[in-house]
């Protein structure tokens, strides 16, 4: 539904969007009302007190203004009920009904003040329970107009003057003339600087140099382009978002072809391979995990966790470590040594340096597997939040390697970052000296998973035999030709529906698609598929076969928007693909395709039995390909299966399931040889 228009200016909220707020204050209403009479009707006749008068005059009145609103509030109701999203013409009346709702607000709040100055009169000397209702009255109205002034100010769109000419005008105006081009420059233009400001004020709390500024700039370019081709209100996405993932839960209730399920089959020789990286990634997560310091550890342990932290703050620290940056009590320290077992002697680096484009990092011995780990931590602060948003493509070149390509630009300058430490300051050449025959193994989780492959490639020449486990790393990291090299060295583990893993810009353009298509083409009215969608996320149950207009159409149609569709966008989007033969499709998109690095380990939840105080839930996991992460999917999990924890859990599960296996066949061999 195109944001609504009021006041000359486009609003982030939809003329259908009445509903359920309107309901739920009718309600109120309608109670209140309901009140009033009855504290009138018992009191009819008694009004003698002093002030009695004015009491009578102020619930006299307050009825009929509440009468009035209540109206007010069921026609709007009522219309904004009306249509589908795509289809308004049914409410064209409620701009109306808005402005007369609106136009109530002053009588209520003038009454609402006379109410407050009645209650605080110290000459009036009724009832008491009168004097509490009619308190309770005044703070209702105050109530209720402080949260209608904060539904304003969260609706308030600061391009809604620019946007709503821009959109009015946008048939009928030639790109090509001096005026109109500059007059897009200038909407473009004051987008990018809306989006600015509200990333700076979201990173209010810390410290702002040049390389913020520019952060700063590059992601609200990236805001600004992404959000600028649709005319969707936040309702809208919340509607295509729960339509998708009952669209995909019927789509995969669906029995799967036999060449599908075949394909996934694999050969004794790779489910072997399979094995042996599945219990090296479980053993190599703990450090990946460990990266994140206390939280983690805190958040694994809450109960425990400060206890035995607090413990470890008194001990006294060797000086074999060589650590950077903060770590007061000892905390992030004493939680790294606790997750991963090891000992303080252990330990060649720590830092704990946090900055846009420089994250913490350590570098350990571990002896169990001989390996010398780098460690690269997730993201946990804004500034990890403004690296990964920093999501510009800048090309990655490296002598000997012909594989160049694309990367994500604030991971590539992350990466940078712990490369020039790692052989700048001689860390790694301290690490080798101490264990020369050890191998070079690099982990991290997350933001941290995407910084160690990047920092992979780069130490790869100089340390033919290194791996690199990255865990959940996001999606959009490298250019194909990169990605292919990555598989001789990197394995990334992937669980379930992982959102991260399957962020890039063309997947996030495929998503924004998506919505549009199913959003604009439903026939049912918004507040019945949120109400559906928030029972269906809840409680469960069957999908809603929502009846659309793709219904029926063959497969070359479905490549065409329809009429609905293009009336949500502002322009025609890159992400549709059509066969027109203009330069603006022809050109090479501004967001190329970026892919996961290395094989890929898919984890999926293939049962779960959940009991009272406990939940069994049994994995799988095979190797999969970029393919199964080029759209991203709808889910509850789609946050929780990214978390360090549950990835680790899902490791250790699948690890601890063939040990068993390995036991049980060894426990067949002995008893068939006896």
């Amino acid at each position: 539904m195109p944001g609504l228009v009021l006041f000359g200016r486009r609003w982030a909220i939809g003329s259908d969007d009445f509903v359920l707020p309107g309901a739920f204050e009718l309600f109120v209403r309608l109670l209140w009302w309901i009140g009033i009479l009855a504290l009138y009707a018992v009191h009819k006749g008694r009004f003698n007190c002093p002030g009695g008068g004015l009491l009578h005059s102020y619930l006299l009145v307050l009825l009929i203004l509440l009468a009035a609103i209540i109206c007010a509030l069921s026609a709007l109701v009522y219309v904004s009920m009306q249509g589908t999203i795509s289809n308004p013409g049914p409410r064209k009346s409620l701009p109306k009904l808005l402005y007369t709702r609106l136009l109530l607000y002053f009588p209520e709040f003038i009454w609402a003040v006379v109410g407050a100055v009645w209650v605080s009169d110290s000459s009036v000397q009724c009832e008491k329970t009168v004097i509490n209702v009619i308190m309770g009255t005044v703070i209702a109205s105050w109530v209720i107009i402080i949260f209608t002034i904060i539904g304003v100010v969260i609706v308030f769109d600061p391009l809604g003057g620019k946007k709503t000419f821009y959109l009015t005008n946008s048939v009928s105006r030639n790109l090509e003339s001096s005026q109109s081009g500059q007059l897009l420059y200038n909407v473009k233009n004051t987008a990018t600087r809306v989006w600015e400001k509200r990333i700076r004020l979201l990173c209010c709390c810390i410290v702002q140099d040049d390389d913020h500024r520019v952060a700063f700039t590059s992601i609200a370019e990236l805001f600004r382009t992404y959000f600028s081709d649709t005319d969707l209100v936040p309702s809208d996405i919340a509607a295509g978002l729960t339509l998708l993932h009952q669209e995909q839960d019927k789509m995969e209730s669906c029995p799967k072809e036999p060449e599908e399920v075949l394909c996934h089959s694999p050969s004794s020789l790779v489910a072997d391979d399979l094995d042996v990286e599945l219990e090296n990634a479980a053993h190599y997560m703990l450090f990946a995990a460990a990266a994140y310091g206390w939280p983690y550890y805190i958040y694994t342990n809450p109960f425990t966790a400060l206890c035995k932290l607090n413990g470890d703050c008194c001990r006294h620290r060797t000086a074999d470590s060589d650590i950077t940056g903060s770590d007061r009590h000892n905390f992030h320290f004493g939680s790294i040594l606790r997750i991963t077992g090891l000992q303080y002697r252990d330990f060649i680096h720590i830092s704990f340096h946090n900055k846009i484009y420089e994250i913490p990092f350590f570098v350990a011995l571990d002896h169990k597997k001989e390996a010398i780990v780098v460690a690269v931590r997730g993201t946990l602060s804004f500034e990890d939040i403004l690296t990964d948003l920093s999501a510009d493509c800048e090309d990655l070149t490296l002598e000997d390697v012909l594989e160049n390509g694309f990367v994500h630009k604030g991971i590539t300058q992350a990466a940078n970052y712990i490369y020039q430490k790692l052989i700048n300051d001689g860390i790694l050449n301290q690490a080798f000296t101490i264990a020369p025959e050890y191998k070079l193994v690099i982990v991290g989780h997350s933001l941290g998973g995407g910084t160690a492959s990047i920092l992979a490639i780069m130490l790869r020449n100089s340390f033919p035999t290194l791996r690199c486990y990255a865990f959940s790393p996001p999606g959009g990291l490298l250019s194909k030709s990169l990605a292919d090299y990555t598989k001789r060295f990197i394995v990334s583990v992937i669980v379930g529906k992982d959102l991260v893993a399957r962020l890039s810009m063309p997947n996030m353009e495929d998503l924004k698609r998506r919505i549009v298509r199913i959003v604009a083409n439903c026939n049912r009215p918004k507040y019945q598929i949120l109400l559906h969608g928030c029972w269906y996320e809840v409680f469960g149950g069957d999908p809603d076969n929502f009846p659309t207009e793709l219904d029926g159409r063959n497969q070359d149609a479905l490549t065409q928007p329809l009429l609905a569709e293009e009336s949500l966008m502002v322009h025609r989007s890159p992400s549709y693909n059509t066969l027109e033969g203009e330069s603006h499709f022809n050109s090479p998109p501004q967001y190329p395709h970026l892919y996961l690095p290395g094989k890929v380990i898919h984890i999926v939840e293939e049962s779960s039995s959940r009991r009272w105080c406990s939940s069994d839930i049994k994995y799988t996991a095979r190797w999969s390909t970029e393919a199964v992460f080029s759209s991203i999917l709808i889910s509850p999990k789609m946050i929780t299966d990214h978390m360090p924890d549950v990835v680790l859990k899902a490791l250790n599960s699948l690890s601890q399931e063939h040990r068993s296996c390995i036991s049980c066949q060894t426990r067949e061999c002995n008893t068939n040889v006896v």
